[in-house]
Order: structure tokens, then C-alpha cells, then sequence
């Protein structure tokens, strides 16, 4: 985890655009052990359930990549997956009963990501969609459930499995195209190889494809970027992510550390050159990172919902949200440590799941910000009447006046008049999402992300 610089004051400009990628508030190194264990049942027997979100984590991959810090490891010792499957299960059947029965509880989305859900074999995803309905009653057929995938795990026989249970979206992570940036990110693939899995995906007619690539690897130029979203465009995908590259502690490419003022440049122009190139072959930006296609079908929420209470998350590196409390397990991005924390909830009975362990209390100020800061950080903003019905008609200016007038004195927020009904970010804005987000996030939040010690 990139931990955040402290906030700017007056209308600085941040030292990079590239701080932190704020993808859900907050983040999990602002978690805690919770003391008291909460109940599952107390803690969700007032909450809403008749739209939940629900996510599935599989901390597994066949290797991991130079720029990663999910939690996740490397293989997995014969009998180890099925027996995260069991306590898989363990654990969907101990939520389940804490959601009782006194109020409709309805699946709205669902995804399973990772890791990588497809290292699971054919058989271990059938097991997979089984615990999704039959122990937690997702209608997976129903509802929007996007997958994660990589190349050398997308094969015919996974995605057999997917497109019978109800995938609608599968997720592949190439970042590029060309195998010597694959090997500089230590993504050891080949262009072959993911031209094939492509084509795999393709015919197992899943409704909505995403390619993930990166910019800002090593020896990357302009001519090699275009060159991945050409070959990406070729598959007329109905999304495409466009993620920064980041160098994180503990991860592959860690020891390339620090600020870099060359590199910050190199992003911000490919970002540019990838965006313009997106817009100009008919795809919608949606965020800084998401372009869907234009005549994609409709997938729900962006994000899986991040922002959304009423998160379920199964899996030792998921995390749940009511409105009150965000919680999950143990986090770590060392491998020793992570291994340690799967062992931990393989070997859990029944009952350890009808705890929240670790996590982080959400009071009014911290859901103000978490609603500013992920419904800015998309294309179409914040709905100003929305927030006002939230927040007991409080506007984000009566909250946060400081911070959005040092985005406005950068030219990072539009000026659409007195009439404005939402609050967006310009083009450029946007493209310093990954600066504008982290400095919203609160001085308690600041505080317990940098006292948190990596492991």
C-alpha cells in the first residue's frame, strides 16, 4: 500500500498525481482488530437487505505479478483450495443465518474476484456458484456477477462453468500486449497465449468483456501503448480499464520506490494518449480507469458497488459493509503473512464466523467523505439532491468548503452555474483522481493508515 501524504494546504498542487488508488474508504490498513467481536446478527438486523452486494474472494493465483499487492498468494498445496471451499461454505452459512429470516434479503449484484477466481478448477467454480446460491440464495442468473479471470487461467472448461451459472462479465488481466512489458511488470506471458484466451472468452459468450492494461511500465513508449489498445480494440471488448502503474512496498517491483517526476509525466501522457484513442473509437469514459463501449449492455453499478452499504464479502480478504461498520479479516501483502492469515480461515469453525474481527466504525463524517469521494471520482459526479436526501440536506460545499475549493482553484471541478444539480470533475480532474481522493480522506483515517505496520 502507497500510504498518503499528508493533505496540501491552500491550493497546492500534490507533490504527484499519482497518490493512492482509492477504490473503496477506507482503506483496510484503517482497520483495526475490533475488541468486543460484534455479532453478524447484531450488526446487521437493522440494515436494509433487499438490494445486497455480494463478493466472493479467492486469494489464490499461479503467480503474482511485479506491481501486486491484493491479497493473495502463489499456488496452493494439494487439498489447500478445497479446503478454503469449506471454510468457504462455513462461513456463507454462519451470514446467512446472521442476515435472518425477519426481512427479505435479495442479491442485487455479485462477483467473485481475487486473486484469481479461475485458478479454481471447473468443478471447484461449480462448488463456488453452489455456496453463492445455496447457501447465501444469490440467484447468480438473475443478477449481474462479473468474474475475474487472468490468461492462463481462462480455459474452456472454467468458462463453460461461468457462462452456465450466469456470468455476465468477465474480467481478463493482460496489461499488455507486448511480451517484453509483460516481463518487465513480471507478468510472465506471451501475446499468443492471451490472443488464445481471448478467443476462448469470446466464444463462451459472456456477455461483457473487460481487458485490464497498464501504462507506465518500464520501456513503454507511446507507439507500444497504442499498439495494446489496438490490439485490445480489436476484440471490441465492452470495457477496458486503464490503470496507472504503481510500485508498492512488498510488492516485485518494490525496491523502485520514491517520487518520480519523469515517470508521473510518462503516465499522465499515455493516460491522455489511451483516453483520447478510447473516446475516439466510440467508448465512454466512466472514471478515470473504466471506458465502456458505448452500445455495451448495462452492467449495474460500476466498481462492484464499492461504495455501496450492504456489502457482503465471503473469503479471508473480503470486507463487509453496513452502514455503521466496515469490516473483514487480517490484512497483509507479505507472502509468509498471507499464507499465515488462509491457513488461520481454513482451519475456522462454524462458529469464528459469526464474529466481525477486524474494521473500522463509520460515523457521519466518514460517510460524507466516502460518498464525496467515490461518487466524484466518477464521470458523472455527485447528484447534489441525492446527497442533501442523504445527509439532512446538507450540501458537500456545507462539508467539505475547503477541500473543493482548492480542486476548483486547480480547474479540477466543472463550473456548470448557480443551477448545477451535479458536482463533476473537468477532464482533468479526472485524470488526478488518484490525487483528489486522498485528500478527502479524514485526519483519523490519514492517522491510522500511517501507523499501520506492513506486513
Amino acid at each position: 500500500m502507497t500510504l498518503t501524504a499528508p493533505a496540501p494546504t491552500g491550493t497546492d498542487v500534490p507533490s504527484s498525481p499519482y497518490q493512492s488508488y482509492v477504490y473503496a474508504y477506507p482503506h483496510k490498513t484503517a482497520y483495526r482488530a475490533l475488541p468486543d467481536r460484534p455479532r453478524l446478527d447484531a450488526l446487521w438486523a437493522t440494515e436494509p437487505k433487499e438490494a445486497l452486494s455480494l463478493y466472493l474472494h479467492i486469494p489464490f493465483c499461479e503467480v503474482r505479478c511485479g506491481f501486486c499487492n491484493l491479497f493473495t498468494r502463489i499456488g496452493a498445496p494439494d487439498g489447500l483450495t478445497g479446503a478454503y471451499l469449506d471454510a468457504l461454505d462455513r462461513q456463507a452459512t454462519a451470514v446467512r443465518d446472521a442476515l435472518g429470516e425477519r426481512a427479505p434479503v435479495r442479491f442485487a449484484t455479485a462477483a467473485f474476484g481475487g486473486g484469481t477466481p479461475t485458478f479454481l478448477t471447473a468443478a471447484e467454480l461449480d462448488r463456488l456458484c453452489d455456496i453463492a446460491e445455496h447457501r447465501m440464495g444469490a440467484d447468480l442468473r438473475a443478477v449481474p456477477l462479473s468474474v475475474e479471470a487472468s490468461p492462463a487461467t481462462a480455459t474452456a472448461d472454467r468458462l463453460r462453468v461461468l457462462a452456465a451459472r450466469g456470468t455476465t462479465r468477465l474480467s481478463l488481466g493482460v496489461q499488455s500486449f507486448d511480451d517484453t512489458e509483460a516481463r518487465a511488470a513480471v507478468r510472465p506471458q506471451r501475446r499468443a497465449d492471451v490472443e488464445a484466451a481471448l478467443g476462448r472468452v469470446r466464444d463462451a459468450r459472456i456477455p461483457v468483456l473487460n481487458i485490464d492494461l497498464i501504462y507506465g511500465i518500464d520501456g513503454q513508449t507511446e507507439r507500444t501503448w497504442l499498439r495494446s489498445l489496438d490490439a485490445a480494440l480489436a476484440w471490441h471488448p465492452e470495457e477496458l480499464y486503464l490503470y496507472p502503474l504503481y510500485i508498492r512496498p512488498l510488492t516485485g517491483l518494490g525496491r523502485r520506490a520514491g517520487t518520480d517526476p519523469a515517470w508521473d509525466e510518462q503516465r499522465l501522457r499515455l493516460y491522455r494518449l489511451g483516453r483520447d484513442h478510447l473516446l475516439a473509437h466510440g467508448y465512454e469514459q466512466r472514471s478515470m480507469r473504466m471506458f465502456r463501449r458505448a452500445d455495451a449492455p448495462p452492467q449495474g453499478a460500476d466498481d462492484y458497488a464499492c461504495q455501496t452499504d450492504g456489502m457482503i464479502g465471503l473469503g479471508c480478504g473480503a470486507r463487509s459493509y453496513t452502514a455503521g461498520l466496515h469490516y473483514s479479516f487480517d490484512y497483509a501483502v507479505g507472502m509468509h503473512e498471507i499464507r499465515g492469515i488462509i491457513d488461520d480461515y481454513v482451519s475456522r469453525p462454524a462458529a469464528d464466523f459469526a464474529h466481525a474481527e477486524y474494521g473500522r466504525s463509520m460515523d457521519t463524517d466518514e460517510s460524507r467523505r466516502r460518498h464525496l469521494l467515490q461518487s466524484l471520482l466518477q464521470a458523472d459526479g455527485l447528484g447534489l439532491a441525492d446527497y442533501r436526501a442523504r445527509f439532512g440536506g446538507r450540501t458537500p460545499h456545507d462539508d467539505f468548503a475547503a477541500e473543493l475549493s482548492r480542486f476548483a482553484a486547480r480547474g479540477w471541478l466543472a463550473d456548470d452555474g448557480p443551477d448545477a444539480t451535479v458536482l463533476r470533475l473537468t477532464p482533468e480532474g479526472l485524470a488526478h483522481s488518484d490525487a483528489i481522493g486522498p485528500e478527502l480522506f479524514s485526519p483519523a483515517v490519514r492517522a491510522a493508515m500511517a501507523a499501520y505496520e506492513r506486513k
